[in-house]
């Protein structure tokens, strides 16, 4: 395997030869090709697309090919040595691009290209590709002078290494934390799956009985089903303190000085590029105008929400004291008393529910709805290596049998394996002359995992996770577009990227589609009528709290980056909870430096972007609902005007184009019931 091999930006990527040797010695050999692209495009000065733009994409895709197999590793596989040579490489990485986004040469060749009288005659991806290039340029600090540029680029270099920290310390905080159990009887109101995963666990580190995590899984259960209050205390006293002073491990991944660090960093490098605050830097490339309106989508949705937020907190109250006999509810009760309340209210027992949904079932039925939907078909290869046994390779495949997408697709939660789920890029669509390449993309969750005494039973919100993830591939999958900076997800405005994901969620509330994603783990039965029927009828249970939940997070971030409220996290986040919060977690709780969004991923001042998309989306789905549900005509529409188009058009434009007019806000209130907790009609 050489360093050529692994810059192959049409071969899937050869994990096996991916060592640490191996990725700082090739990833040397794609910045040395990349800056010779550079050098070639400045000394030349071109005045043609093909001559001034192509070369820069070829030599960005073979970094592409390698670097985003090797995040990927580090995402889902991580080791040590792994860590280590992903953070030296990252840094090079970034120094170089930095490097390169403030050469004035490289920008004037743009700029001439932008000016000139044959570009308004190239190909609208093309003109697309090199407009958003330059806009690019003028935010990584190229019109600056030289000291200030010089600064802008060493802040760049500091916030990707406190990034990929922040995220390291949160990994290494969720994997340090166990708890052994020895007597089952604290396990009691758990499944015998959850109690097979807790075994598992143990069974696994050498120890006898039952071994709880801070892997989602392990946390969920214990917070939803476990009667043993003293057990839920401490799993939710351990995840709210992960990585922090408060944590477990005296503090020994304390994300508190990065957070503070970050902050200070992001103020400054907004700064010198003329931005008030970080907020406007980040909406420069966003649909939202403004913090301003932003803020007032925020603060009257809060309005409309809280209420019945507050209505959705004194029912749990009285249900806690008067049936569970809890004199105080505790933060740490809260998911338990929802259960057993939605559970009395509408007869939905959430134990019942996992039951219909073994994982092998929800995917056949995933892949019946794709079909559906967009007549696509997902053909596993066997003869495609992948980075680890529980992920699978794909060929995308249309109805006419043309494979015309690739698919990683990694279910389970596991050590070493960062939470949540996610989409990436494996590779982007690439066309160049006669070379054609397929995007491909990673479908990651962490669904409880397998083992040889119980199946992975998946909840409802399990479901709807795998869907939404699914629209971000498939944003990704059907471009059309051949620049991929714009293609797919990339260039596209990160406060409507969830338009996508968020619309495919709803097709987890279809009868027919649920029904056809399910089968009883021990019968095959499907999911019966009636028991449907009741998680319809509590689609909308504390939604409220889930609403004033989400408007909490995005305030913080909106708040904390504007810096109106201060520096300090901590009184940020208690200043919006006493605005919006109904639930308040203890003094020593330390969401911040839990939350990898926005110090470790890419929502830095735009968490608010799930609720923004959210109008797209619940709207979006409108026409869906108005022609019939898993309508082909309408998924095909959807695919053409949003999905395939990337970022060659404003997503404001994608959304009249498929839904033929502009999104009406309606939709997302009643999505949540909200249109009627604020008495303006059903």
């Amino acid at each position: 395997m050489t360093d050529t091999d692994l810059l192959d930006p049409i071969a899937l990527p050869d994990y096996a030869a991916l060592t640490p040797d191996t990725i700082a010695s090739a990833l040397d050999a794609a910045i040395a090709r990349h800056a010779e692209a550079v050098a070639t495009v400045t000394r030349e000065r071109p005045t043609d697309f093909a001559a001034a733009s192509l070369p820069l994409e070829r030599a960005e895709a073979a970094i592409d090919a390698l670097w985003s197999a090797v995040s990927h590793l580090r995402g889902v596989a991580d080791t040590p040595e792994l860590r280590a040579a992903h953070a030296a490489g990252q840094e090079k990485l970034v120094e170089h691009s930095m490097k390169v986004a403030q050469n004035r040469d490289l920008y004037e060749v743009l700029t001439a290209l932008e000016a000139s009288p044959a570009f308004a005659a190239l190909p609208r991806q093309d003109r697309v590709a090199v407009e958003h290039a330059v806009r690019d340029f003028r935010l990584a600090g190229v019109a600056l002078d030289a000291d200030k540029r010089d600064r802008f680029a060493a802040i760049s270099v500091e916030l990707s290494a406190l990034s990929t920290e922040f995220g390291s310390a949160l990994l290494d905080a969720t994997d340090a934390w166990t708890l052994a159990i020895e007597d089952e009887a604290r396990l009691a109101g758990l499944s015998d799956a959850d109690k097979a995963m807790f075994a598992a666990a143990a069974k696994a580190k050498g120890q006898d009985g039952w071994l709880v995590t801070l892997q989602q899984p392990s946390v969920t259960a214990v917070l939803t089903f476990a009667e043993d209050r003293e057990l839920r205390e401490a799993v939710y006293r351990a995840y709210g303190t992960r990585a922090s002073d408060q944590g477990p491990n005296a503090g020994q991944f304390d994300n508190g000085p990065r957070i503070a660090r970050i902050l200070a960093l992001r103020r400054e490098a907004a700064g010198l590029l003329g931005f008030a605050d970080p907020v406007e830097w980040s909406l420069a490339t966003k649909m939202a105008p403004n913090a301003g309106e932003v803020l007032t989508f925020l603060r009257d949705l809060a309005r409309r929400a809280r209420p019945a937020a507050q209505r959705d907190r004194d029912a749990l109250e009285a249900f806690a004291r008067d049936t569970l006999g809890l004199d105080r509810l505790e933060p740490w009760d809260a998911g338990f008393a929802a259960n057993r309340l939605r559970q009395a209210r509408y007869a939905v027992d959430e134990q019942e529910v996992r039951g219909y949904f073994p994982v092998e079932r929800v995917t056949a039925g995933w892949q019946a709805l794709l079909g559906r939907l967009f007549g696509l078909r997902l053909v596993a290869r066997d003869d495609v290596a992948t980075y680890h046994a529980d992920a699978t390779y794909y060929d995308v495949v249309d109805d006419a049998g043309e494979t015309f997408a690739g698919l990683y697709l990694d279910l389970h939660a596991r050590p070493g394996k960062r939470g949540g789920a996610w989409m990436a890029q494996a590779r982007p669509r690439l066309r160049d002359g006669n070379t054609v390449r397929v995007p491909v993309a990673y479908l990651v969750c962490n669904f409880a995992p397998k083992s040889p005494d119980a199946p992975s039973l998946l909840s409802h919100n399990d479901v709807v996770t795998l869907l939404h993830e699914t629209g971000h591939c498939l944003h990704h999958l059907f471009t059309r577009v051949d620049r991929p900076s714009i293609a797919g997800t990339s260039g596209f405005e990160w406060d409507a990227v969830e338009l996508p994901s968020q619309l495919m969620e709803d097709f987890a509330w279809d009868r027919d589609v649920l029904t056809g994603m399910s089968g009883h783990h021990a019968t095959g039965a499907p999911l019966p009528p009636e028991l449907f029927e009741k998680m319809v009828a509590a689609r909308r249970f504390q939604s409220g709290l889930f609403i004033v939940r989400q408007l909490e997070f995005a305030l913080f971030d909106l708040l904390l980056h504007l810096g109106t409220l201060g520096s300090d996290p901590m009184e940020v986040i208690e200043a919006v909870r006493d605005e919006v919060a109904v639930i308040r977690p203890p003094e020593w709780h330390r969401f911040p430096h839990g939350f990898a969004h926005i110090f470790a991923g890419g929502y830095a001042s735009g968490y608010y972007s799930y609720l923004w998309a959210e109008v797209l989306a619940a709207d979006g789905f409108g026409k869906f609902a108005e022609n019939g549900l898993v309508d082909r005509a309408t998924g095909t529409a959807l695919r053409e005007e949003v999905l395939a188009r990337g970022a060659t058009r404003p997503a404001a434009e994608s959304f009249r184009a498929f839904r033929g007019r502009d999104p009406d806000p309606a939709a997302m209130l009643a999505r949540h019931g909200l249109l009627e907790a604020a008495g303006e009609g059903a």
